[in-house]
């Protein structure tokens, strides 16, 4: 929080912040997508106000709702805004183009519509937060009517709710309003080359305050060993298991590592144009060299076994480029071992596919063309059906490593089968066959769609395989290269719809990648990844019903359907996915979790402690307040410390404070 806005709002934070909105007037808008995806639940009774149509024209209705300690919005120009002082200059049009937010002033914010209209006189205590970047007009203030607070903006936020006034979300924060509800079920990618003498301990600390639950690490930097290197990767794994941050070892063959590359020109993948095909920073290798893949495996069990992995993502295994067969610069496969095994089955050398002079250019048969793209699909189809059961059998000597594979979608974007080769209704069935997580990553072509995609992806993907609650989703948060509004990269308002959409259609949601995500998004990750399907106050007891779980503001011991409850920070009460009715408790825990990286199923107590059933796809990590006796299935285990690390599955936890467990 920049300083000059400290100093002038803490004259007016509320005291308590509350997860709830409403729209007083008849023209609701895109409020509901921008509180909403911000963690902000629509009830009659919020002190968060939106007054629009009808209602602001009410001369005093900002006023006396400010008298009563609410938070009141309003835009443009109506009684209610005239009431306070706002008013239209006497001025010609000016037009609103780019925005300058005090949140995060360098980065441009430009509308793709202008608007033209007057500037805006405010009142002297009105404190301007964000201006027109050409003319300094004034987009959006803060007005302290003590106990409450008005919030003025220029025009309407627009239909999308991100469009012209990104940062409304940490607008709100700055003045303490926001939602109390957390979410710690979403995982990241990592890249280390972005983060060189980071401190492992601050990143993971920052990572579990954003919400973030794995970190799918690139490991190609650690595939050839080096001591001052590898020293360096272990303290980040142990930093985040000390926060129960799972870690992934994150494969992206046909890239293997930069030595790898330099150490074997003679197994180097070609481009159409029979060059070395390093395209981007990827430098790609030929598996289907028998004497490379070889070589591979053996490299990736010794990188998997090298360090303490909590599992192994297997991520963008097909084939180059998104441009397709148009680009023969980039094209893949075209290395000697492909171009043999196309000719021996179709009786042609693909690569006349891109010679000018040959009959069987693609300009001229394009039946050719489509031979070899279904052959190439096939192909990335069998690689990545042989790759997974690569990593299945290094899962055997390694039990508790979970498996991810990522693919990029075809079913939204179908052109993808034959751009890269992927194929994902053919590669689906591996969820039937193998415990795995199928994560889907939108393709660059659709960066600049809304986040509505989500909800229709899932509906793609739901019908290809009967595991659904495996299927999860990976969000590209970088520059967009298509033209896009209002910032390059999605930040702000864009940024938590896309989370909390993709989090109420997938059971995961991923995103590409740690290091470009804004500073001033952090803090609003956990509330937009919270999707509450229901969350009110009955009487004593507090109604919470998730499909992930989520964490509530709480203090003091708590009941959960009766139930006594462990887990709890010092901020919040932690429920796992499901329906809940939450009531203060005047018993003391006899222990309290922490965290947990694992799926609870059922809490029970025990005397001086508590059974919990839990699943994980990986180990699981319990961090607790104290060292206690434990048992798991039964078996005692040695405790003598406040972090359990526990076995994939299902199992049966017992906890008990400063006794002994009994044995069965």
């Amino acid at each position: 929080m920049h300083s000059a806005i400290s100093l002038f709002l803490l004259a007016f934070v509320l005291q308590a912040a509350a997860p709830y909105y409403r729209i007083a007037g008849d023209q609701p808008g895109s409020w509901p997508r921008i509180l909403e995806s911000a963690g902000f639940l629509p009830n009659p009774q919020a002190p968060l106000v939106v007054l629009t149509g009808q209602a602001a024209e009410t001369r005093d209705a900002a006023t006396h709702l400010a008298a009563a300690g609410h938070t009141v919005i309003l835009a443009g120009d109506s009684p209610a805004a005239r009431s306070l002082g706002i008013q239209p200059a006497d001025a010609p049009p000016q037009p609103i183009r780019s925005l300058v937010d005090e949140t995060n002033p360098k980065l441009p914010i430009i509308w793709e519509k202008p608007v033209d209209q007057p500037p805006f006189q405010l009142p002297a205590i009105a404190r301007v937060l964000a201006r027109e970047r050409w003319t300094s007009a004034p987009l959006i203030a803060a007005m302290p009517l003590t106990p409450g607070t008005v919030i003025w903006l220029a025009t309407p936020p627009g239909d999308k709710g991100y469009e012209r006034y990104p940062y409304l979300p940490q607008i709100l924060t700055q003045l303490g309003i926001r939602s109390p509800l957390q979410s710690r079920h979403l995982w990241t990618f990592f890249d280390s080359s972005y983060r060189l003498r980071a401190d492992p301990d601050y990143l993971a600390a920052r990572w579990r305050r954003s919400g973030i639950a794995a970190l799918h690490i690139a490991a190609w930097h650690y595939y050839d060993a080096d001591p001052a290197r590898d020293a360096w990767l272990d303290r980040l794994i142990e930093a985040c298991h000390r926060r129960a941050i799972l870690t992934y070892a994150w494969i992206e063959l046909p890239h293997v590592s930069e030595a790898f590359w330099q150490q074997h020109p003679e197994w180097r993948e070609k481009t159409a144009i029979l060059q070395d095909a390093h395209l981007d920073w990827r430098r790609l290798m030929n598996l289907q060299n028998p004497a490379c893949r070889d070589a591979v495996s053996k490299g990736l069990r010794r990188l998997i076994t090298r360090f303490d992995w909590d599992g192994v993502n297997l991520a963008e295994l097909y084939f180059e480029s998104l441009e397709g067969h148009l680009n023969a610069a980039r094209f893949t496969p075209m290395n000697d071992d492909v171009r043999a095994a196309f000719q021996a089955a179709a009786n042609f050398d693909p690569h006349d596919l891109f010679d000018l002079a040959s009959p069987r250019h693609h300009t001229r048969d394009p039946q050719a063309l489509r031979l070899f793209l279904d052959w190439r699909a096939s192909l990335a189809a069998r690689m990545q059906t042989e790759w997974i059961a690569e990593l299945e059998s290094i899962r055997s000597t390694k039990p508790n490593l979970d498996l991810v594979l990522t693919h990029v979608d075809d079913r939204y974007d179908p052109r993808m089968r034959d751009l890269i080769g992927a194929d994902a209704a053919r590669l689906l069935p591996i969820l039937d066959q193998h415990d795995i997580t199928f994560l889907i990553e939108d393709p660059a072509t659709i960066w600049h769609l809304g986040p509505e995609r989500y909800t229709e992806l899932a509906a793609k993907y739901e019908p290809l395989t009967k595991k659904p609650q495996r299927l999860a989703i990976d969000i590209n948060i970088v520059d967009r290269y298509q033209d896009v509004y209002p910032t390059k990269q999605q930040t702000g308002s864009e940024l938590f719809q896309l989370v909390h959409l993709a989090s109420k259609a997938f059971a995961r949601v991923a995103l590409y990648f740690e290091s470009s995500l804004l500073p001033p998004d952090l803090p609003l990750l956990p509330a937009a990844a919270a999707v509450p399907a229901r969350y009110e106050q009955i009487g004593p007891k507090l109604v919470v019903d998730s499909p992930h779980g989520l964490g509530i503001p709480w203090q003091g011991a708590a009941k959960v359907n009766g139930q006594l409850w462990p887990f709890q920070d010092p901020h919040h009460l932690w429920l796992p996915k499901g329906a809940y009715a939450v009531e203060k408790s005047d018993e003391s825990l006899p222990l309290t979790i922490l965290d947990t990286s694992a799926q609870i199923r059922s809490v029970s107590s025990i005397p001086q402690g508590f059974e919990i059933a839990y699943n994980s796809t990986s180990r699981a990590y319990f961090l607790l307040d104290r060292p206690v006796a434990a048992a798991l299935d039964g078996q005692p285990l040695p405790s003598t410390s406040t972090i359990l690390t526990l076995p994939r599955g299902q199992h049966l936890l017992q906890l008990r404070g400063g006794a002994q467990l009994p044995t069965e």
